[in-house]
C-alpha cells in the first residue's frame, strides 16, 4: 500500500475562492450610490417616464404614448438644432485637439520659461464659461467691428454675432479657446510619458522632426488622442452656457443647441415634449460612444 498522500490544495489558497470584502469598503460606497441615484437616476427615469405624458411639469396629466416622439422626428427647429450642435461639436473638437497637441509639443520642449507658460494656457480653464461669453460678446460687437473698419475690412465691420453665417464661427472660437487648457495638460502628460530613449533611438537613426512626429509622438499618445476626442466631442454637444452668453440662440435660431431648445422649452409649457427630446438626445450620446469605443478599441492603452 502506498503510503504517498495526495496534498489537497488548501482553501485559503484557492485562486477562485474570492476575496472577501471588508464592510468599511461598503460603508465609503453607499453615500454615493445613493447620491447618485436620487440626483441623476431617479430624476432621469422619471424625466423618461413623462415623456410619454402631456405634462407640463407639474399637475395632472395623462399618457399619450410614442406622441412627443414622432413630433419631435418631425419637427423642423429641432432637426436644425441637432444640425447645428452635431456640426459645431465637430468642427470644435477638430480645432481644439490640433490647437492643443501643438502647444503641448512646444511646451514640452527644452524653452525658456515654459513652466510660466504653461500656467497662462490654463488660465481660461478656470474662468466660467458665461463669464467668457460676455466678455467676447463685447469684443466681436464693439472692438472687433472697430478694428476691421480702422484697417478696411468690412466683412467684419459689423458684429459676427449678428450674421447667421459667422456667429457659428463666433461659437467655436471662444468655445475652442476655453476648452484648449485642459485638452492641452492631458497632451502635455502624454508626451511626457513617452520615453526619451526612443527619440535618442531614432536621432542616432538620423530621423527628422516630423520623421519623429509621426512615427513616434503620435502613435505612442493615440491613448491620449483618443481619450481628448471623446470627452471634448460629448462635452461640445452639450455646448449651452457659452452660448447663451454669446448668441442667445441667434440670430433667430441659426445657433440655437439642443440642450439650450430643450431648457428653453421647459419654461414654455412644452415640458414633456422637451422631455421626449432630452430622451432622444440621451440615446444618441450612448450610441456615439458605443461608436466611438468600437471603432478606437484596443488603441486607448497607454
Amino acid at each position: 500500500m502506498s503510503l504517498i498522500r495526495t496534498s489537497r490544495p488548501s482553501r485559503t489558497s484557492s485562486p477562485s475562492r474570492k476575496r472577501r470584502v471588508e464592510p468599511v469598503f461598503y460603508a465609503f460606497l453607499l453615500p454615493t450610490v445613493l447620491a447618485f441615484t436620487l440626483a441623476i437616476t431617479v430624476p432621469a427615469l422619471m424625466g423618461i417616464t413623462l415623456s410619454f405624458t402631456d405634462s407640463v411639469g407639474f399637475g395632472e396629466f395623462k399618457f399619450i404614448g410614442l406622441t412627443n416622439y414622432i413630433a419631435a422626428f418631425s419637427d423642423p427647429a429641432i432637426l436644425k438644432a441637432y444640425g447645428f450642435t452635431i456640426g459645431f461639436a465637430l468642427v470644435t473638437v477638430v480645432l481644439v485637439n490640433v490647437v492643443s497637441f501643438f502647444l503641448a509639443l512646444g511646451l514640452t520642449e527644452k524653452i525658456r520659461a515654459k513652466v510660466a507658460l504653461r500656467a497662462v494656457f490654463v488660465l481660461p480653464m478656470v474662468i466660467s464659461g458665461i463669464v467668457i461669453a460676455y466678455v467676447f460678446n463685447f469684443l466681436f460687437s464693439n472692438s472687433l467691428p472697430d478694428f476691421a473698419t480702422a484697417i478696411g475690412l468690412k466683412p467684419l465691420e459689423t458684429s459676427m454675432l449678428a450674421n447667421p453665417d459667422l456667429a457659428w464661427l463666433a461659437l467655436v472660437l471662444v468655445t475652442a479657446w476655453q476648452a484648449v487648457p485642459a485638452t492641452l495638460l492631458i497632451y502635455i502628460a502624454g508626451i511626457l510619458s513617452i520615453p526619451a530613449d526612443v527619440y535618442e533611438a531614432a536621432a542616432l537613426d538620423g530621423a527628422t522632426a516630423w520623421r519623429k512626429l509621426a512615427s513616434i509622438t503620435i502613435p505612442l499618445a493615440a491613448g491620449y488622442i483618443v481619450i481628448n476626442v471623446i470627452m471634448g466631442f460629448k462635452g461640445f454637444m452639450n455646448a449651452y452656457d457659452v452660448i447663451v452668453g454669446l448668441t442667445g440662440g441667434g440670430p433667430g435660431t441659426s445657433t440655437t443647441s439642443v440642450a439650450m431648445s430643450i431648457f428653453n422649452g421647459f419654461g414654455s409649457g412644452d415640458y414633456s415634449y422637451q422631455m421626449a427630446n432630452a430622451t432622444i438626445f440621451f440615446l444618441i450620446a450612448i450610441v456615439i460612444a458605443l461608436l466611438q469605443l468600437r471603432a478606437t478599441h484596443g488603441k486607448t492603452t497607454f
